[in-house]
């Protein structure tokens, strides 16, 4: 039996029509087992056709195409057209990348395939959607970044805005492609009938990369009169410090964190008051305690603070360049980093995959195809896949959400468990978030002392709460009893949690074989960092993303503080394979065990800078505002208080556009200028065009104007803007979430992709802790009332 043969999406068929937007998201389908053809044009796929200069995103392209098969058919060719209709005829999923409208010109409305293909799911990929104003507006990575509100957050006070490094918006968009791909076939197999999704890059970045509206969002952002025009200065948020040999990343969140670092720096008296148990009034005091911390740790190398850290229970990171994550022992043995052919004849060391089913990473298995190298095997006149035959799920009557009927029991705790669980509440399932309240989840501390924080409210809707103490033996046991009854297990918890509990991924199939089981962590369950404390800010710095998300050439240059990437979208991914597996099961009876590791998606990530270390040591660093293979590109002033544009010029195309626009056509054959090599070595007089006349203009008319010549360019949003964002209403983007415990209505963000019959999410209040404790006593476990109040006094069950 073949590896893929093993994994949980074993004879998924899955068409590609090549893009980049959607690249990463076949991937994790092909990782997980399915088969994926992507379809490329005779000229190849954009990313195959990239320059060496542009070695870092070629080598992400490579990367995200591996473990598939690769055909070249022609959408101006009939005869090829009628190869990918029978092609698609076979397949479960069409992913279309082609961009809006161009799938029905080519024949293939989506409505007409899904009514011809019984079950067949087509998931539209594209920039903005496939409808909306901002419908054929063009976009890149670093246009998203900025029209997404991701740019508005990043950067120190009163400096030119940071972008992010490259690869986290395919990443992104790609998880939730596959998502929405499997949701839809989840769908299909319940209802026997073919459903259309349309995923919006741009909505993948409002709503899934560190949304303002959601979980562990930016609150202050519902009230625009207070939202800042700046960046907030966030380098005192999660701190870095210069040590021995290099930097280091804390992340002191809880009491015990803070009076553990404090008796370690030898309990100076200056902060012994115990107002400085809470963050707040440690950040107020930032500046005078990090000078306190920062002649502390001059004095020991990284390893000895993380060991040390380590034993006092304090959340402490190196933060590490990309050359330097290529040598961490863990990740080699964690198997998330190997040494494979990304190329013919090219051998590196890159990311294998993001998760792990039943004990074996779902990775690495071929390399990218060449251009038509499995046409023979895919186009051949005998077909490539047999005739199609829809395994049915339970039946699902007309209305009814994806997951009705299925039962998740919800350990997960802060912005990855809510963010995990809350995929499935919104799609239908009975989600249980069990907690015991002497150790409730944090995302329910709120700034404003005993109110009930929106975090928790957003990222937590639509479930039901049960106290449970599982520290107790007869805790233990009820919660095995509710998993008798239950499809998903969902935790987060430190590696070994689990099993200190008596809730081994055996123990519970032994009680339920059909159970799914998601056990994720930081690091992962495997390695020598197994054991580490871990929160998206320390996985950033021991991944490489902090040293790339910063200032060129400045000492704690990193930039990436206000965000908690890469929780949200490793909790993505994750959902992706708790679906992987409930899709095996209606074949197969049996669950499984998913682990994963957040590092491991940062990692993945970040592929193409990895490969390119790898192949070509000490050439990845921080990139600052620039795009490598670009120019001019990045970000430029506009006229106004702290306003800011991206603008990417791709190719000599996009440069002669660009000319006519500012009036110069002139320089669009100039001998210095007119194409990308030389433009590359004038970066400053390239750049200087563009600024000339940016700052003279208004700069929506400025954006339009380029964008109407075809050139990707957009504004710096801040979080406020997105309420008023012309593609976001149109597209339906926010809802009220309204909560009694709440003083206010909250906006909140809905589904990133739409879909013909999917139902739309609905809001139901997130549960004050323990609010449904006696009603699933009584219906899911049977317990009397008598029994329940005895329960109740001893704290094992634990009522609102």
């Amino acid at each position: 039996m073949s590896a893929a043969a093993k994994l949980p999406l074993a004879g998924l068929r899955v068409v590609e029509l090549a893009g980049e937007l959607a690249d990463s998201g076949t991937r994790l389908l092909a990782d997980l087992g399915a088969e994926v053809v992507k379809v490329e044009p005779p000229e190849g796929a954009a990313g195959r056709r990239r320059t060496p200069m542009g070695d870092i995103s070629r080598w992400a392209w490579h990367l995200n195409n591996a473990n598939k098969l690769g055909v070249v058919l022609d959408a101006a060719d009939v005869c090829d057209m009628t190869k990918l209709r029978d092609l698609v005829g076979a397949a479960d999923i069409l992913v279309d990348c082609w961009g809006p409208g161009r799938l029905a010109d080519a024949g293939l409305e989506p409505g007409r395939l899904t009514a011809e293909v019984p079950g067949l799911v087509v998931v539209q990929v594209s920039a903005f959607g496939q409808t909306g104003p901002y419908r054929d507006l063009q976009a890149t990575e670093h246009v998203l970044y900025a029209m997404g509100g991701v740019l508005s957050r990043s950067g120190f006070p009163g400096a030119e805005p940071l972008l992010p490094p490259v690869g986290l918006v395919e990443g992104h968009t790609g998880a939730h492609v596959a998502w929405a791909a499997l949701l839809a076939h989840y769908q299909a197999r319940r209802t026997h009938r073919g459903e259309s999704v349309d995923v919006s890059a741009y909505e993948a970045v409002v709503h899934g990369l560190d949304p303002v509206f959601g979980t562990q969002g930016s609150a202050a952002a519902a009230r625009p009169d207070t939202f800042p025009r700046g960046r907030p200065d966030s380098r005192n948020y999660y701190p870095v410090y210069r040590c021995a040999d290099g930097h280091v990343r804390t992340c002191l969140l809880s009491r015990r964190q803070w009076r553990a670092m404090f008796e370690w720096l030898g309990s100076p008296e200056e902060f012994a008051d115990p107002k400085f148990d809470a963050i707040p009034a440690r950040f107020h005091a930032a500046e005078r305690l990090n000078a306190v911390i920062q002649e502390f740790f001059d004095r020991h190398t990284r390893a000895e603070l993380v060991e040390e850290g380590a034993e006092r229970g304090i959340p402490i990171a190196e933060v590490l360049d990309v050359a330097d994550v290529l040598t961490v022992p863990h990740f080699v043995t964690s198997g998330v980093l190997a040494d494979v052919e990304i190329a013919p004849g090219v051998t590196a060391r890159v990311p294998s995959g993001q998760v792990r089913v039943d004990g074996v990473r779902a990775g690495h298995r071929s390399r990218c195809p060449e251009l038509g190298e499995h046409d023979d095997v895919v186009l051949g006149a005998d077909g490539f896949w047999p005739p199609r035959v829809l395994l049915a799920g339970p039946e699902l009557a007309d209305g009814d959400r994806p997951f009705v009927g299925l039962r998740v029991l919800d350990l997960g705790v802060n912005v990855f468990g809510a963010e995990l669980g809350r995929q499935f509440a919104d799609n239908g399932a009975d989600v249980i978030k069990v907690e015991n309240a002497a150790y409730p989840d944090g995302l329910r501390q709120s700034r404003r002392e005993g109110a009930f924080a929106a975090s928790f409210a957003w990222g937590n809707r639509n479930k039901r709460g049960l106290g449970l103490n599982l520290r107790s033996p007869r805790g233990v046991e009820i919660f095995r009893s509710l998993v008798a009854t239950a499809d998903v297990v969902v935790a987060n918890f430190k590696p070994g949690t689990l099993a200190g509990l008596g809730l081994t991924h055996e123990i519970l199939a032994e009680i339920n074989p059909r159970i799914v089981i998601c056990d994720a962590s930081a690091f992962g369950n495997v390695g020598e960092w197994r054991k580490r404390l871990g929160y998206g800010p320390l996985v950033r710095a021991s991944c490489g993303v902090s040293a790339l998300w910063a200032y060129p050439d400045v000492e704690y240059g990193s930039a990436d503080g206000s965000t908690v990437y890469p929780d949200h979208v490793a909790s993505q991914v994750a959902a992706v394979s708790v679906l992987a597996g409930l899709i095996a099961r209606l074949e197969s009876g049996r669950g499984c065990l998913i682990e994963l590791a957040q590092s491991d998606v940062a990692l993945t990530h970040l592929g193409g800078h990895l490969a390119a270390e790898s192949l070509q040591p000490g050439s990845v660093g921080p990139e600052g505002n620039i795009a490598l293979a670009e120019a001019p590109s990045g970000v430029f002033p506009c006229a106004g208080d702290d306003e800011w544009c991206v603008v990417s010029v791709r190719d000599d195309d996009d440069w002669a556009r660009l000319c006519r626009v500012v009036g110069r056509p002139e320089l669009a054959d100039h001998p210095l200028l007119g194409n990308v090599a030389g433009r590359l070595r004038n970066r400053a007089a390239a750049a200087g065009v563009l600024t000339q006349w940016l700052i003279r203009r208004d700069r929506e008319e400025s954006i339009a104007a380029l964008q109407q010549a075809g050139v990707p360019a957009g504004l710096m949003a801040r979080g406020p803007d997105q309420l008023d964002d012309a593609q976001l209403t149109a597209r339906g983007a926010f809802a009220d979430l309204e909560h009694p415990a709440l003083p206010m209505t909250l906006r909140a963000n809905l589904q990133v992709a739409t879909y013909t019959s999917v139902p739309v999410a609905p809001l139901l209040p997130a549960p004050v802790l323990g609010e449904h404790t006696r009603e699933i006593a009584a219906s899911l476990l049977g317990l009397a009332d008598q029994e329940v109040e005895a329960l109740v006094a001893e704290g094992i069950l634990q009522p609102e």
